[in-house]
């Protein structure tokens, strides 16, 4: 890849639901552009995409790849993406590399609900669109109906630059040169209409175009067909079958001469920070231009280590450039470029403005990193982009006496690799905890432990972070006295605790009169309350939402220590809080779940069946959308329960919500179980 002018570079991502054939059309354009000679299988594991195991065995992507191909005058970078919603993040996260975002439908099953949702994602990033309806060989006789459907569910702004013919065996152009016959539909009307919507953002070409009635060229069309792509007024439809061959050349045709360009696209949205505020940063396609490019993906080649994927939107980095990353203060030497293909890597000695390449051995550059060679940009970065959270989670317990350092360091680089994953080392629980966006990404995770680490681990389901609270005001009062015929220790402490609105977290004061406690061993008294408040009174749990008054005390002129007032700070606590009425909190988090309208019901009786409340419904086509506040105790088995219901086509998120008391049947369960803890110890 040597360096090319930002005109001549197209940057695309093929996304959509899994099982739409986006490898196995990545595939089919890397053939028809003579960038492979044999064209490989997602069965076989012969694909340039799906070059890892673990893609190999289950005949799916699970991560993105960059791929480059040469077409005419143009390079294009595609990037294949997963299509699993357990891999969603993966898609997501690399999309801010591109200008167009093209969704593939399968003909057969239709607008589904990763069409809909990546349509959307792609609009509000002000990315441009394009639908690509696959394996319509497959379902010929549907077409004109799917196509409805696209209008419909996806936008009347749909139109297609080409329609099937002669049984779906090929496609007749409707743009560059419209003529010939479609299995459905007139390939003269659809031009009318294309022209129609294009000229609608260019009112000196519209009035030429209706005024004078004067037939628009291709190239008289290309500005405002960019504009239109741009303000997200079009959203062109090709037809292909990446297994026939069908449309595949036209697909390609489509993305040199009509998908924008680095220049043409919206430029993005970077953002700066001064003393002023943040402000919106425009970066300049220019190769002569301070650097300035975004890390998109990480990947740990065990030749090459650490890879940082990036894409270039200002400047030039060269082999021996010196580099930031982020605020940084100290710079890195960038040694070797590579360009990806699939997991081929091939040096490069340079690459511009539009260019995706990878530089290795660099711990600076993590996923997200903006990379510059210039302190004036320090302060820059990319708006992020909204990640699914991780919802499902497993407690990970290591086999090996000694492998948890290792454990730590693997879960480091994984976390890394894909933004999809969390580690959460819970400090009330002392677990290790990975989450993930569902049971076949974890299982993919824990397979990469094992095999890439030689780790091995049991996993458990992760315990509740249940917390505490009281539910009035109470004093506490402890004399602490201890001599032992050396230096003796004596600390009393009189205290008030109060409860605070939920959510407030923790308050310490004093209204000490007359020096009765020094101001050098109030933080002592603070010290036992905080130890006492993470140590749990009734069922072992943090409290939290507390205000605590330390109000008077005594001390001794010799034997007044800290040790004596932390103890004493400590117990006065747990007096006061016996007396306050102690509670068990419970997390709920907001649920927000779709599925088939036909499944509404059971969905509803079964959040209802989990102390869920029900806060909205909507109807979204065919699927409905569920939104409510569940105990977070109540949905560690969901996925598998939302699959049964949905027949595999439901999906949820979660974020946490509060903290609010548990009933008071689950406070006795666990006001009993750490009674009986305690006895045992």
């Amino acid at each position: 890849m040597s360096e090319r002018s930002p005109e001549r570079i197209r940057n695309l991502a093929l996304t959509g639901q899994a099982g739409t054939g986006k490898t196995t059309l990545a595939e089919a354009l890397l053939a028809a552009a003579g960038a492979i000679g044999q064209l490989g299988s997602v069965e076989r594991g012969s694909t340039v995409s799906d070059a890892g195991a673990q893609e190999k065995t289950l005949h799916h992507s699970i991560s993105a790849s960059v791929l480059g191909l040469e077409y005419g005058d143009v390079w294009i970078n595609l990037l294949d993406t997963p299509g699993y919603t357990d891999f969603q993040a993966a898609a997501l996260s690399i999309l801010p590399a591109v200008e167009t975002v093209a969704v593939v439908i399968d003909a057969e099953n239709g607008v589904d609900t990763t069409a809909r949702r990546m349509m959307q994602w792609a609009l509000d990033r002000g990315l441009c669109r394009l639908v690509v309806i696959n394996r319509i060989d497959a379902a010929s006789a549907r077409l004109e109906a799917l196509l409805e459907d696209v209008r419909q569910l996806l936008g009347a702004e749909c139109l297609p630059l080409n329609l099937p013919a002669e049984g779906a065996s090929r496609v007749v152009d409707c743009f560059f040169a419209p003529q010939g016959e479609a299995d459905f539909s007139s390939v003269a009307a659809t031009h009318e209409m294309l022209v129609d919507q294009v000229v609608e953002v260019d009112e000196a070409l519209m009035a030429l175009y209706l005024e004078q009635g004067e037939e628009l060229s291709p190239e008289q069309l290309h500005a405002p067909f960019e504009a239109a792509l741009r303000e997200g007024h079009l959203v062109p439809v090709c037809f292909t079958s990446a297994t026939s061959g069908a449309g595949v050349r036209e697909l390609l045709t489509v993305f040199e001469r009509l998908m924008p360009n680095p220049l043409e696209g919206n430029p993005p949205p970077f953002l700066r920070q001064d003393a002023e505020g943040t402000h919106q940063y425009l970066a300049a396609p220019d190769p002569e231009a301070h650097v300035l490019a975004h890390v998109v993906k990480v990947e740990h080649d065990p030749f090459l280590g650490k890879l940082s994927v990036f894409r270039v939107h200002q400047g030039t980095v060269t082999r021996d450039s010196r580099l930031f990353a982020g605020d940084a203060r100290k710079a890195f030497r960038v040694g070797t470029l590579y360009r990806l293909q699939g997991r081929e890597h091939l040096e490069v000695e340079r690459c511009g403005p539009g260019e995706i390449a990878a530089l290795a051995k660099v711990e600076e550059a993590g996923l997200d990193s903006v990379l510059h060679d210039s302190h004036d940009e320090d302060h820059i970065h990319l708006r992020p982009v909204a990640l699914p959270a991780p919802v499902f989670g497993l407690a990970l317990h290591t086999r090996r006496h000694g492998d948890e350092q290792k454990l730590t360091e693997a879960l480091a680089r994984m976390t890394e690799e894909d933004p999809g994953l969390r580690v959460e080392q819970d400090s009330a629980t002392r677990e290790t905890v990975l989450r993930g966006q569902g049971e076949l990404h974890l299982r993919m995770a824990l397979e990469r432990l094992s095999e890439r680490y030689r780790i091995e681990v049991d996993t458990s389901t992760p315990s509740i972070a249940y917390r505490e609270t009281i539910r009035a005001s109470a004093a506490g009062h402890c004399r602490h006295k201890k001599q032992s015929g050396g230096a003796g220790q004596f600390g009393e402490v009189f205290l008030r605790v109060e409860p605070l609105p939920r959510g407030s977290g923790f308050e310490f004061a004093d209204t000490i009169r007359g020096g009765a406690i020094p101001s050098s061993l109030l933080p002592a008294v603070e010290k036992g309350v905080r130890q006492a408040m993470q140590e749990g009174v009734a069922a072992g749990y943090p409290l939290q939402d507390v205000r605590v008054v330390v109000e008077d005390g005594k001390t001794h002129p010799v034997d007044s220590k800290e040790i004596a007032f932390v103890i004493a700070g400590r117990k006065a606590f747990l007096n006061a809080v016996e007396e306050a009425g102690p509670q068990v909190l419970e997390p709920l988090v907001e649920l927000e779940v779709e599925g088939p309208g036909s499944a509404m019901g059971d969905l509803t009786a079964d959040l209802a069946a989990s102390r869920g409340r029900i806060q909205d419904t909507r109807t979204l086509g065919d699927l409905v959308s569920i939104q409510a506040v569940v105990p977070l105790a109540e949905i560690a088995d969901y996925p598998r329960r939302l699959n049964a219901l949905t027949g595999g086509s439901g999906r949820y998120t979660l974020r946490f919500s509060h903290y609010e008391p548990a009933p008071d049947p689950v406070q006795r369960e666990l006001i009993q179980a750490h009674r009986r803890k305690r006895e045992d110890a």
